[in-house]
């Protein structure tokens, strides 16, 4: 795979929120994918995009997107024969698999399919193996087409950080408790006098996605499907006063009891599936470990790796348990709309994905 390569051209699904704005961001000069179609709602549909959106942060579109009219998310429709989907969970269930069907491959940020048994989650370093699962799932729906998802933006981040050491340790349960960062709300999100100097700890639906999506990321695959991960999981999720970046503080127990010592060299070592290590937007370190007392922080860390690295840090030896320790990680970059473009990249070294 070179930059040279023709670039595929692509789609975005939802490209007006604030989701589908970063997809736009990171495809907008992406070296194998060329950004060829914005689709929203009916009430976008034959605008033009600098009409239908409000754009909300980062480098301004150029003016060809600007001036780009934005189509219906109909099959139809959209010609590329991949799709990125920002779309909400309230519509993206029924249209994602209608685009499957019509033979489109979908690179899904909703929580819709993610725990369907034929369809891929996944976080490439994590589980890249497991985008296997497409052929069964391609064969089973008789499609063309097909489904893969990326992990909840909290799951994500906690995933990346457990895998080195479920993978050294075995785990067998993890406590956990979140502090989300208001843009994994969407805009406009939650309203500002619920959230200035003020926590709310609760997030709908979040804490069930948190305790499913941990055991299929870290699952194995085994004769076509997902054999979940057994360890236990408990969250607490809360909505914190943060723009971006969601930190998350874990308690873990592990079948092979590791010092704080191994735990940290376990981390350290780790470089994820080694079929990432030349993917265009994979980082050149996926965990990075801090030794300092007060760190990671969403003010100096989200950013590390473009917005891809997890930070991980305070791992310590826990006095009911076994080990405690800090993971943050961009959520709209990391946690959204990189993982799906990452997703893609995969398959497209592996020749899932082939240019027109």
């Amino acid at each position: 795979m070179t930059a040279k390569r023709k670039k595929i051209p692509v789609a975005v699904l939802g490209a007006t929120g604030a989701v589908g704005q970063t997809f736009m961001r990171l495809l907008a000069n992406h070296p194998w994918f060329e950004l060829a179609e914005l689709a929203a709602s009916e009430r976008s549909a034959g605008k033009k995009y600098g009409e239908a959106s409000r754009w909300l942060e980062g480098e301004f579109p150029e003016a060809n997107l600007l001036d780009q009219r934005v189509i219906a998310c109909d099959p139809g429709l959209v010609r590329s024969a991949v799709v990125f989907s920002a779309l909400d969970s309230s519509v993206a269930g029924d249209v994602e698999v209608a685009f499957a069907k019509a033979g489109k491959l979908v690179l899904s940020n909703a929580k819709n399919h993610r725990m369907d048994p034929d369809v891929p989650l996944v976080i490439p370093e994590v589980n890249g193996d497991h985008l296997a699962l497409l052929a069964n799932q391609r064969k089973k729906r008789n499609w063309k087409g097909g489904i893969i998802t990326n992990a909840n933006c909290s799951a994500t981040v906690a995933a990346m950080a457990l895998a080195p050491l479920h993978e050294a340790f075995e785990l067998k349960q993890v406590f956990l408790m979140t502090m989300q960062a208001v843009s994994g709300a969407g805009y406009p999100g939650v309203p500002s006098l619920d959230i200035i100097g003020n926590v709310v700890p609760y997030i709908a639906g979040e804490e069930p996605k948190l305790e499913r999506e941990l055991g299929k990321l870290l699952g194995t695959l085994s004769d076509d499907e997902i054999v979940p991960a057994s360890f236990a999981v408990s969250s607490h999720t809360n909505r914190v006063p943060v723009e971006h970046g969601h930190t998350i503080c874990m308690t873990l127990s592990f079948k092979k009891k590791p010092t704080p010592e191994a735990a940290m060299k376990a981390l350290r070592e780790w470089t994820g599936c080694n079929a990432t290590l030349d993917l265009p937007s994979r980082p050149k370190n996926p965990l990075l470990v801090s030794d300092l007392p007060d760190r990671p922080q969403p003010k100096r860390d989200v950013n590390c790796g473009g917005g891809m690295t997890v930070t991980v840090g305070r791992v310590r030896k826990d006095p009911i348990l076994d080990i405690r320790l800090v993971a943050m990680g961009h959520n709209t970059i990391r946690g959204a709309a990189g993982g799906s473009v990452m997703n893609a990249e995969m398959l497209v070294a592996s020749g899932v994905i082939e240019p027109a």
